[in-house]
Order: C-alpha cells, then structure tokens, then sequence
C-alpha cells in the first residue's frame, strides 16, 4: 500500500506492506468544498445572533480579523464573500479594514497577503499588521482576576463592529482553535499573550496544568483566560470554518463569537477524533504539508498528535518540511536545557510563549524516539533531541523492527483515542 504524505506544498509517497499499520483518518465522503452560494448561505443563517443586515448598519465602520499563513482557514473564500456582503449593506470601501492576527508570529508577507486574501480584496481593502511588542499599537484595560494584563490592538476599538474569522482545530494546550484566539492571543502585547499562555504550566506540581490539553474547554485555564480576554473587544460577528486537507471550506460556522465557536469545537471534536484499540509502538506522523509544517514550532502540533497513539518509549517519525525554519531565531536557546525538567525550572524564572513549546517537544521527545524527515539542519535535530531522516524509509530501517503501527496523514487534524 501506497499513501502520500504532505511535505509543504507537495507530497512524499509512503509504502508499507498492507496490515502492517492502520491509517488513522476519518472517512468523510460527505464533505465537499463549499460552493460561494453555501458560505453565504451559512452566513444568512447565524446561530446565536442576529443576521448581519441587522447588526451593521450603512455608515459603520467594520475590522475584519483574519489569521495569518500559519492556518488554513479558507479566508480567501470567506473574506471576499464577506466583503461584498458588507458593501452591500452600505459599508464604504474605506471605512472596512482587515487585520492579520499573528499574535508574535513573523509579519504577513505581501505574497502571502494576496494568497490569504485573494488579490482583488488586497488591491481595494486596507489591510493592517499587529505588532506583539510595539507598545504603541495596545489599549490596556487593567488586568483579569488571574493577574493578567489585558492589552489589546487599539484597532479593535476603533471601528463600530469587528467580525473574527478563521478555522477551528485541535490546539494542544488551548484546547481548540478559532475564535476568541483570533484576538487572544492574535491581536494581543507580548505581555498578555505570555500571560494567558502561563496558565498551561503549573508550577507547583510540575507539567500541565489540570484542564489544560487538546480538545478541552471547560476548566482549561488557558481558553477561560482567553474568552475572558476577547470579550473586551466585543466581536460583533464570528465566521469560523472547517477546512479540508488542501485548505477548502467544508464547514462554516457563522454567529456568535462565543456560541458558534463552542458549536464548532463541539462538532470539530466528534467528526475529528480516531479511536484507536491501543497504542502502538510506531507512529509515523505527517504534520499534512504546508500551512501545518511551515515551521517546526507549527509542526510540533503533529508530534502531539501521535504522541496520543504511540506507546511509551516507542518510535516516531515526524514528516514535515519547516520551509520557514524553526518558527523563531531563539528557538533553540531552550534546548540547551539539561533535560525537560531543567526547561521548566527556566520558564518558571523568565516565562517565554516558545519556551513553553520547546518544553512541550522536549518532553515528547523524552518519552520516545523522534526521527524528523525535514529540511531542517541536522545539528539542529540533533539538538531538539530529534534524529533527523532523509527519508521516511531510513527513519524506518533505523528502527530495525516490524512492528505494527499507525499512520497519521493529517498530524494536525485528527486525534488518536483509546476507546
């Protein structure tokens, strides 16, 4: 048997001998890429909210935002349709703006801008850039009941509606993705956004903090903080879509902010999750190509996913491209850490969002056996506590074994369950 795994913006093949491993991926024959008139359709018919047409009124000011290269959200689809729509309402031309929520990821570029926006919208919309760390760009508003600092795009005040946008997935500390994330931390300081992020760890036990892992909500700290956040901007609107593994939308949900997210993650987490038998001692994970391995940072939400379906002290191979690197300069200072134990003692004296996801890694990397088919520096692996592989077939023969395994060609998309 043959599958093709993505590897950015193309695929590598993988054969194996058939019964040897199962393929973890929901059958979904049923979705399809949404037609214009679809998305519109979900759009006319909110849950939770009034329609637009009763919400905006002809004069008003709206800020669109929408998530950067690093998610597939189908937002050339969705803004354009959401543009005209706004028009349509009486919403001039230059009283709309989209903004990129890349929280403390790297700017939009240009190229990028017309790929995530289509370039019709890009030459007649303006578009504007959060800047984490650029103090001037925030509006504080005091601090939550957990001590965090709430510091938000001034943007998001100045306009009479903000409607989010985005896609909704497995997040391996937040829970999920989409929604309140779109301004929490999207469009957040560097200080808010460390502090929500904080609440994953808890210091005094070691590790995660109880209610805090992929797929939950309730109880989790991190999303609580987050929404609590989010709230301050008041989001008039929410468009969250489900996208299928080239990036299509098959799903939207539209409404609100709050209410069409939780429908969403609710509907995401049931179609979303593989039970599995067992763990296995195999797992050969690909993170589905690029927006999901643009970088490693990126990439890890794959190892956290076979980390779900491979048995302790067993072998993965993580498949993923990291065109961009590892995702930031500094990313490697965290692993001159001892051990993931020593990581955590340094994240408790000076917290950093990615110290937080080199943790993470660290810990996994403890666990089992990670090879890494990338385009990543072998010193690099190597240091990360990774093998780096060429090839999916020399990761394998390094293992040395047959036994039985699974395959994840969506890393990113589907969680592994014991039943």
């Amino acid at each position: 048997m043959t599958i093709q795994l993505g590897y950015g913006r193309g695929t590598i093949p993988f054969g194996f001998e058939g019964g040897r491993f199962e393929v973890l991926e929901r059958d979904a024959p049923e979705e399809r890429p949404l037609s214009d008139a679809e998305v519109g359709a979900f759009i006319d018919d909110p849950f939770d909210s009034q329609p637009l047409e009763e919400i905006i009124s002809p004069g008003e000011s709206v800020l669109i935002v929408v998530s950067d290269a690093t998610r597939a959200t189908g937002s050339a689809q969705v803004v354009n349709l959401l543009v005209r729509r706004l028009i349509a309402l009486g919403v001039a031309p230059y009283d709309l703006r989209i903004i990129f929520a890349t929280g403390i990821h790297r700017p939009v570029t240009r190229e990028e801008k017309a790929e995530l926006l289509t370039p019709f919208i890009v030459q007649r919309v303006r578009t504007l850039a959060h800047d984490a760390s650029d103090e001037s760009q925030h509006v504080p508003f005091g601090a939550t009941e957990r001590g965090t600092p709430v510091e938000l795009n001034r943007a998001l005040f100045e306009h009479s509606h903000v409607i989010l946008t985005g896609a909704v997935g497995f997040h391996y500390f937040a829970g999920f993705t989409g929604g309140r994330k779109s301004v929490c931390p999207g469009l957040a300081s560097k200080r808010t956004i460390e502090a929500t992020h904080l609440q994953a760890l808890d210091f005094e036990k070691g590790g995660r903090r109880a209610g805090v892992g992929t797929g939950r909500l309730d109880g989790n700290a991190v999303h609580e903080e987050c929404e609590r956040i989010a709230a301050e901007a008041a989001p008039s609107f929410l468009i969250n879509t489900v996208t299928d593994a080239r990036g299509r939308v098959v799903r939207v949900y539209a409404g609100d902010w709050r209410a069409a997210h939780r429908l969403a993650c609710a509907e995401y987490a049931d179609s979303h999750a593989v039970k599995i038998k067992e763990k296995r001692p195999l797992v050969v994970a690909s993170a589905g190509g690029a927006p999901f391995d643009l970088d490693l940072i990126q990439a890890h939400k794959a190892l956290e996913m076979a980390a779900h379906a491979c048995a302790e002290g067993g072998h993965v191979v993580l498949v993923a491209e990291c065109a961009d690197g590892l995702g930031r300069p500094d990313f490697l200072k965290w692993f001159d850490s001892a051990d993931s134990r020593a990581l955590e003692a340094r994240l408790r004296e000076g917290y950093e969002v990615n110290g937080q996801t080199a943790w993470s890694l660290l810990t996994k990397a403890e666990r089992f056996r990670v090879q890494l088919v990338s385009n990543l520096r072998e010193e690099d692996v190597r240091r990360m506590r990774m093998e780096p592989a060429r090839t999916i077939e020399e990761a394998l023969a390094r293992v040395g074994t047959n036994d039985p395994g699974y395959v994840l060609p969506r890393g990113a998309a589907y969680m592994p369950v014991v039943a």
